[in-house]
């Protein structure tokens, strides 16, 4: 066995973390390739070490170089290299880090040296190699992802190595500057790594067990799923699920690498598999329950319309052309309905309509505001039309009104629309729907 495996910030947040991920790390001597995070937040009060070196960079940008931010970031090593009995220069490494960014390295570079440090002192509490990425994880000039040479690159960095650490989320432009992925991108490091190495596994740690049914600041203690698919998971992502970054899921389904997201503080938790394909009797009707506010309907009536007169194409052409993208709602006849991000469209409201009245000269367009989507995955037809039955009874019986329902995804079981006021109601009448259905009698 071969296992990629990416601790997050929470779980290399202090020194305890760390003896927890080296716990982790000796029960299985098949986690050779280990990629981490900045120091994540302690407790609600505290930062992210990455923030404080954009703050820190920030500041001099502006001529106000911030002695104190250094220093808490200094502080935030020190109690790691302290806990741990590291002999580790840190002084050394922060005036180097000072020097490099007044020399005009970059914003990303300072941004960078989070992982940069947190990567360095793992591998030596842990004994491995450090590699760092910005010698194999390469970008083009435009800053994209340059993914065949960053796979040759890290392929002959890592054969043959037993232990490894490969700090996550930057790599390097052509022209050696540094250049990060966005925020969360150590998810791709990590992916990128599996792949290379042609991993068993892909095993992602973090805070949480695995990907739950329902965003927990919305439901109590929502369930872990045990087995999703990518492209579940891409499905629910796509509507507003946050388990690991999207660009992560590529790399490893590419390659039919599994992925499993393990909690650092409950490794004894099942967590969740994701994988290419899903189970044929799942244990969970759904797959997860997720959604968006902010969106509103925009109504568009011409009753004299033909489906020949591409009204239809032009409506869609003219929002497309201002980067305002939509989802058809079943509409009746002489009538598109239409669903938009409220933010976006109001911002060029009067160029929308003035738009469509030259275009098409509509009999009405009417406007609702303030809806929200949530969305439901479900496996099989018959899951999707059971679930589909739920939600409306679930629904009604809580009055909450229903404002539009798409079931033409492939991989969600359905799309609801509710009022903005209604959505975490819904969501919680939902999931309290289903697991008294599916895990009433699921052993503890």
């Amino acid at each position: 066995m071969r296992k990629a495996v990416k601790f997050g910030g929470s779980s290399l947040a202090c020194a305890a973390q760390f003896q927890k991920v080296r716990s982790i790390l000796r029960e299985d001597p098949s986690r050779r390739y280990i990629i981490p995070s900045a120091p994540g937040r302690r407790d609600s009060q505290d930062f992210k070490v990455t923030d404080l070196f954009y703050r820190y960079y920030d500041h001099w940008v502006h001529g106000r170089e911030d002695p104190d931010l250094l220093g808490q970031i200094g502080t935030r090593y020190q109690e790691i290299i302290r806990g741990l009995s590291l002999d580790f220069d840190l002084k050394g490494a922060l005036e180097e880090i000072r020097q490099n960014i007044q020399a005009g390295a970059g914003r990303d570079y300072a941004a960078s040296r989070g992982e940069y440090l947190n990567g360095r002192l793992l591998a030596q509490y842990l004994g491995f190699a450090f590699l760092d990425p910005a010698e194999a994880v390469f970008f083009d000039e435009t800053g994209a992802l340059r993914p065949e040479a960053t796979d040759l690159a890290l392929k002959q960095r890592l054969t043959g190595c037993v232990g490894t650490v490969i700090p996550g989320f930057y790599g390097s432009l052509p022209s050696g500057r540094i250049k990060t992925f966005s925020r969360g991108g150590s998810d791709i490091t990590g992916a990128l790594v599996a792949k290379a190495v042609s991993a068993d596994l892909y095993e992602n740690w973090t805070d949480v067990s695995g990907f739950l049914l329902a965003d927990p600041r919305i439901v109590e203690n929502p369930v872990a799923i045990g087995t999703i698919t990518y492209q579940e998971l891409h499905e629910l992502a796509c509507m507003g699920a946050c388990v690991l970054h999207e660009d992560a899921i590529f790399p490893v389904k590419e390659a039919g690498i599994p992925i499993h997201i393990k909690n650092t503080n409950r490794p004894q938790d099942l967590g969740t598999l994701i994988v290419p394909s899903a189970e044929p009797k799942p244990s969970c009707s759904i797959t997860g329950i997720t959604g968006k506010k902010g969106y509103c309907a925009l109504n568009i009536r011409k009753a004299s319309q033909k489906a020949s007169d591409g009204f239809d194409q032009t409506v869609l052409d003219i929002l497309e052309a201002r980067d305002i993208p939509c989802e058809p709602l079943p509409s009746g006849a002489g009538t598109l309905s239409l669903l938009v991000p409220q933010e976006r469209y109001l911002k060029q409201e009067h160029s929308v309509l003035s738009g469509i009245h030259r275009s098409v000269q509509p009999d009405s367009i009417s406007l609702e505001s303030d809806l929200a989507l949530v969305a439901i995955g479900g496996r099989g037809n018959r899951a999707k039309s059971l679930i589909a039955g739920n939600v409306i009874s679930a629904l009604e019986d809580a009055n909450i009104h229903i404002r539009t329902i798409n079931q033409g995804m492939e991989d969600l079981a359905m799309v609801i629309g509710v009022y903005d006021r209604d959505f975490e109601s819904a969501v919680r009448v939902i999931y309290n729907r289903f697991i008294r259905q599916d895990w009433a009698h699921a052993p503890s």
